[in-house]
């Protein structure tokens, strides 16, 4: 029974790859069709596997219990069933592979390659050195779109592609050294920018810990200033409300650790204000100056007076001080937002309140 559950499994896993390869081919022979082609395949591959699917996919014995980790119970794609399926037997991934990489250059194609090798890369013996530069790059740049599809759509279809990428490759050695010393260091910024969105910030201190080198650190700093600036850029992209919340929400893993928190505070600060960061420009016309911005905000203009405009964001771990405008007469005013004749600096000062 079981001999014969697993035939059936193997079986319709050949015929998902038969229909990729299908779909694959006929990308490469119309041109005038390939993006669609192309666009319908990624979408196939992301989607979730429905119940007659997943009765054959999870082997499921006599008793009717799964044989499949929990993990997949509640949301399975197939992309997940398919990229295990590569490692298993390599051999049937060949040819889409060799498609793939005919069809390099096309959207979508690296999206493809990603959810289907991520851990074929990183799992079964390669010898090719060129051809490892190239999946390296690859994958980092297919996980950086569909990430943003999650993004986007507010879900977390691909938390099992970051989970993998996070905990079995960035934090171990040997399969991290397997791609180029550049893509390993994309992969690290990479991860920075979603790991507090899909909820994996208590790996955040072995994270940091396995951080590579750059040659720029002497002047950025170590592993959690890099981190902090990827965060922070990431948040100044965000254009779907609940996801923003989400990230601020999340943003207590920075607590005790001062110099994540220094480093938030400054680069957080043209993000609040009105016109994100045109007023923090204005401190350009200041002189030269030893402090940094956020202290010349605080000292100079005063932030806290009954004047300014407090908000508070319930459960969210920061506190927003706004001081709309401070006037310099005889100016013109060249970037507030605010009504007013003069020259006007929005200001803003972020604090942490652990």
């Amino acid at each position: 029974m079981r001999q014969a559950s697993a035939n059936r499994r193997s079986d319709y896993l050949k015929a998902l790859t038969q229909e990729i390869e299908r779909k694959l081919q006929k990308a490469l022979s119309s041109s005038s069709q390939r993006i669609e082609l192309l666009q319908q395949l990624f979408a196939d591959i992301a989607l979730e596997v429905d119940d007659r699917a997943r009765d054959i996919i999870l082997n499921r014995d006599e008793r009717g219990a799964g044989l499949i980790e929990d993990r997949i119970e509640s949301c399975l794609c197939f992309y997940e069933v398919l990229a295990d399926h590569y490692v298993s037997v390599p051999e049937d991934g060949k040819r889409i592979l060799d498609l793939i990489v005919q069809l390099w250059s096309q959207s979508f194609v690296s999206h493809i390659f990603t959810l289907l090798f991520h851990k074929w890369l990183f799992e079964v013996p390669l010898e090719e050195t060129e051809a490892l530069l190239r999946y390296g790059s690859a994958l980092v740049q297919g996980a950086t779109n569909v990430f943003w599809i999650d993004i986007q759509t507010n879900t977390r279809r691909f938390l099992s592609l970051f989970h993998y990428l996070l905990e079995e490759v960035a934090l171990v050695p040997d399969r991290r050294d397997r791609i180029s010393l550049q893509a390993c260091r994309d992969l690290f910024l990479l991860l920075s920018r979603f790991i507090l969105f899909y909820d994996l910030d208590y790996l955040l201190e072995r994270f940091l810990k396995e951080f590579p080198t750059f040659p720029n650190s002497f002047l950025v700093g170590g592993p959690a200033d890099f981190f902090v600036i990827e965060l922070t850029d990431q948040l100044q992209k965000l254009k779907v409300e609940p996801v923003l919340l989400h990230y601020l929400s999340r943003m207590s893993v920075l607590q005790a650790r001062s110099y994540s928190k220094d480093a938030a505070k400054e680069l957080l600060v043209p993000f609040w204000n009105r016109g994100r960061g045109r007023g923090y420009e204005s401190y350009d016309h200041f002189p030269p100056t030893p402090y940094p911005k956020s202290w010349v905000n605080q000292k100079m203009f005063g932030i806290g007076t009954e004047d300014d405009y407090k908000h508070k964001i319930e459960g969210m771990p920061l506190q927003l001080h706004v001081s709309w405008w401070s006037h310099l007469s005889n100016k013109s005013c060249a970037t507030c937002s605010v009504e007013h004749i003069g020259f006007a600096f929005p200001l803003l000062r972020l604090e942490f309140w652990w």
